[in-house]
């Protein structure tokens, strides 16, 4: 199925958009065409950067640009089609496929026959395209015949073929801040062209705002939700069309938030979430449980991960933690949401608050390093079972010594086969209840080393 190809090939005349329809989107319309209109992402295509240099010297290679939605993905393919000498050609993977690629191919190589023209190819939402339709382009980024620009939401390391990826340099673009949304919004206000700029329209300060703080980094939508709010606005006695913070929160709807269960914002959220318990701030740590919660995520996966995290990073510097995250998991799996989100936030805040500590993970990694290096030791003699038959016989459990025959409840002993190194493997900390831990290993470990 082929995808509409919406720059025209010429040669001679460069590249040129074809008219838009009066219909168009909003965001679609006001699209800058040069680098100097473009808004944010300076790290990438600031002044100076490598991007900004390749575009204005027209030498640009294979290029993934990566980011969420509304960050300008295709705002700068489409500046890179009207700013270089190369013929351009435009599809979405959503619709495009392998025959619309060969004729793409084609015509790169007759230009190049013809013209000694480079062709870039736009691929976006690449991620969509399978391996074997990502490895039709490979051959072609190869050997020069196409320059490829791809765009993805999603994590290029992921979701690109390696070989492709290789071939290419990949920028990742930030969502905008809602100062940047916001100069877009005014942008569009004053634009005659192709902006609202020939309508009496006047937008209240506090509704711009607004519409630049929900979109929560999407310039598409905060544009396009200004569109509706001006369409919907009823003129006043002069004639005005006068958008209010009311009308501009019933057009944008409610606040999307950029969140996707499989993709990066899953991974980079809960990841967020748990460094900030670890980290110990309550505060963030419920924020980044609200993020998941509004967008939809699973709450049992949070709740895992919380009893993940309470051995990982608390331990036995508070054993409560595992208790308490334990049973927030399985509270969520019995009561659900959104009952279940109160769990959560319980859960979250106490494990953030309390004490650290990382030492029975640094045990068991130790432990199983030491068993790595130098394999498993046989059991000694006297910690082997004693209670079949033969096992007397064979010496099983002999000199043994019971540590509850003894004041304390402690006797020494070795538990430990001959040369077993990198010990010791367990090593508390001195915070919270593995301060005490740490006191009575100390005493125990001496006795030992007497023995």
């Amino acid at each position: 199925m082929s995808s509409l190809n919406m720059f025209e090939d010429k040669p001679d005349a460069g590249n040129s958009e074809p008219p838009l329809s009066e219909s168009a989107p909003l965001a679609t319309r006001i699209r800058p065409r040069q680098l100097s209109d473009f808004v944010g992402q300076e790290s990438v295509v600031g002044a100076g950067t490598v991007l900004r240099r390749a575009i204005e010297e027209d030498r640009l290679t294979s290029l993934i640009f990566w980011g969420p939605p509304g960050c300008g993905k295709s705002t700068l393919a489409s500046i890179i089609a009207h700013q270089t000498s190369a013929a351009f050609e435009n599809y979405s993977a959503v619709t495009a496929g392998v025959n619309d690629i060969r004729r793409v191919i084609e015509r790169a190589q007759a230009r190049e026959r013809r013209n000694r023209q480079r062709t870039i190819l736009f691929i976006d939402e690449i991620h969509r395209w399978n391996r074997s339709q990502q490895d039709a382009l490979l051959p072609h980024v190869e050997n020069g015949t196409i320059v490829l620009i791809g765009a993805t939401t999603e994590n290029p390391y992921f979701e690109v073929n390696t070989p492709l990826l290789s071939r290419s340099r990949v920028f990742r673009l930030e969502p905008l801040g809602s100062r940047e949304i916001g100069q877009l919004l005014q942008r569009a206000l004053a634009d005659k062209e192709r902006g609202l700029g020939n309508l009496a329209i006047e937008v209240e300060p506090v509704a711009l705002d607004l519409l630049s703080e929900m979109a929560d980094g999407d310039a598409r939508l905060a544009l396009n939700a200004l569109e509706v709010a001006a369409q919907s606005a009823k003129p006043d006695a002069e004639g005005r069309l006068r958008v209010s913070a009311e009308l501009a929160a019933e057009a944008a709807q409610a606040r999307i938030l950029s969140y996707d269960k499989s993709g990066d914002e899953h991974y980079d959220t809960i990841s967020a979430f748990i460094k900030s318990v670890r980290g110990s701030d309550p505060d963030a740590a419920v924020y980044w449980l609200a993020k998941m919660l509004i967008s939809g995520e699973d709450p049992r996966f949070i709740a895992r991960r919380l009893v993940i995290l309470a051995s990982e990073d608390i331990g036995n510097a508070d054993p409560m933690g595992l208790v308490v995250a334990n049973a927030a998991a399985q509270a969520v799996m019995f009561i659900g949401l959104p009952e279940a989100e109160l769990t959560l936030a319980q859960a979250a805040t106490y494990l953030a608050g309390a004490p650290k500590s990382n030492s029975s993970t640094m045990a068991i990694s130790r432990a199983k390093a030491e068993l790595s290096e130098h394999g498993a030791l046989p059991v000694p003699s006297h910690l082997r079972d004693a209670h079949y038959r033969a096992a007397k016989r064979l010496g099983h459990g002999e000199g043994y010594r019971y540590p509850h025959d003894y004041p304390g409840n402690f006797v020494p002993q070795k538990y430990l086969p001959d040369h077993v190194q990198g010990l010791p493997f367990y090593e508390p900390s001195e915070n919270g209840a593995e301060a005490e831990i740490k006191r009575r290993l100390a005493l125990w470990r001496e006795r030992m080393r007497e023995f």
